[in-house]
């Protein structure tokens, strides 16, 4: 019946949430145990077992092993979605930080519009090639294994939570050339003595201490609007909605939302260090919500104006421009800016599980939602932009050019 169909199209899209919410809670522990590349080469054993089952799919129940694919899958991307990001900004020069924690996203959207064009139905969108384009994700996890033994591990890593100096600096030297490296050192050995001071914190901590909890508010928030603003909606049910716009070829409107998002992905990596990451964050919101607003006029509209359908592409090509330029990247490294050394590995996990948590809620409920809402569906997000953007502007501080402590002076200020 329709209703069961929707309810495992659903099941397909959100289960892969649930694997990032479960195995998100142990990306600190994992990067601290393994060392942040030693983890990202493991995990990538769950991504490849994920792909296995979904590449299987027609030789048994499909819609299960599809199913349990995903969740599988959705392990692998908990971990690396946090691993990721920690590994990126403890690397990074402190002028280049946000530049490069962008790159995560902009590999995300990459992966995201290869996967549009593949699943067109004259390569492997039909009814024989399907299992392998499901399975091909498998593929990049394999080319990460081998590229992850060139990457050096990250010098914070070894000089603060292992005390591995000599390693550390030879680690910077990889990283950074022939410049001299006893400035990030410095830099180290004052995170360190401040870590040391703070002790590990958990993730009761986190949430008991005074200390922390401004900073623990603006993580779990920023991660909130990045899936609440209904970016989610579009990438899941795009063609959807452009079949109800009146888009005669739907697939090929939503290939154009891939390369949009990957282009402007590209342009915000420019973009976060000049700006600063606070006021592309607040633009970015703005433009989501007039572009929503304009969305639900053209959806409303419709039936009377058939020109409405252009209005509609337009504000849903505008709506993934704008999240491109901030709320889409800036979520995931802000939160490792925010905090320092002790309490990094458990303010990223609570903050994945949060981003995953609400990823899981729009996959699950988003088409429930629109048949229950019609045209007006994106108003919910509209009114959610709104709070989110008033947040950001009276509690979101600027992370740019400032080192960790400076960051973290600002909150206990």
């Amino acid at each position: 019946s329709p209703h069961i169909l929707t309810m495992y199209w659903s099941l397909s899209v959100s289960m892969f949430a649930v694997g990032g919410m479960i195995s998100s809670f142990t990306v600190g522990w994992i990067g601290d145990r393994l060392g942040r590349v030693k983890a990202m080469l493991v995990v990538n054993v769950l991504s490849i077992a994920g792909n296995l089952l979904m590449g299987l799919a027609k030789f048994g129940p499909s819609h299960m092993l599809i199913i349990a694919g995903r969740a599988v899958t959705g392990l692998y991307c908990g971990l690396s979605s946090g691993l990721v990001p920690m590994y990126v900004s403890e690397v990074s020069p402190t002028a280049l930080r946000g530049a490069l924690g962008t790159l995560h996203q902009l590999a995300i959207v990459t992966g995201i519009l290869i996967s549009q064009v593949l699943g067109l139905d004259f390569l492997l969108g039909n009814d024989e090639l399907w299992p392998l384009l499901l399975s091909l994700s498998g593929v990049a996890a394999l080319l990460q294994f081998f590229l992850l033994l060139l990457c050096p591990e990250s010098p914070r890593y070894l000089y603060i939570k292992l005390g591995k100096v000599e390693e550390a600096k030879k680690s910077l030297k990889r990283l950074r050339g022939n410049c001299d490296p006893m400035k990030e050192i410095a830099e180290m050995e004052k995170e360190k003595q401040e870590a040391a001071s703070e002790k590990k914190v958990s993730i009761r901590q986190l949430f008991t201490s005074s200390k922390y909890r401004q900073a623990v508010i603006v993580a779990l928030m920023v991660q909130i609007s990045q899936q609440f603003s209904g970016i989610n909606a579009i990438f899941y049910y795009s063609t959807n909605i452009f079949e109800r716009a009146g888009v005669d070829q739907p697939v090929y409107a939503t290939i154009g939302v891939g390369v949009v998002n990957t282009v402007f992905t590209v342009i915000s990596v420019f973009l976060v260090e000049k700006a600063g990451r606070r006021s592309l964050f607040l633009a970015g919101l703005m433009g989501m919500l007039v572009s929503a607003v304009a969305m639900t006029v053209g959806l409303v509209l419709l039936s009377q104006f058939a020109w409405m359908s252009y209005v509609s592409m337009v504000a849903i090509f505008l709506f993934v421009i704008f999240f491109e330029v901030g709320p889409g990247p800036i979520p995931w490294f802000i939160v490792a800016e925010l905090f320092s050394q002790g309490p990094r590995p458990a303010a990223i996990a609570i903050a994945g599980f949060c981003n995953w948590a609400c990823n899981f809620i729009v996959g699950m409920c988003f088409q429930y939602i629109a048949d229950l809402c019609g045209p007006y569906v994106f108003v919910i997000f509209a009114a959610l932009l709104l709070v989110f953007f008033l947040f950001a502007y009276f509690k979101v501080p600027e992370t740019k050019g400032k080192s960790f402590e400076e960051i973290a002076a600002v909150f206990r200020r």
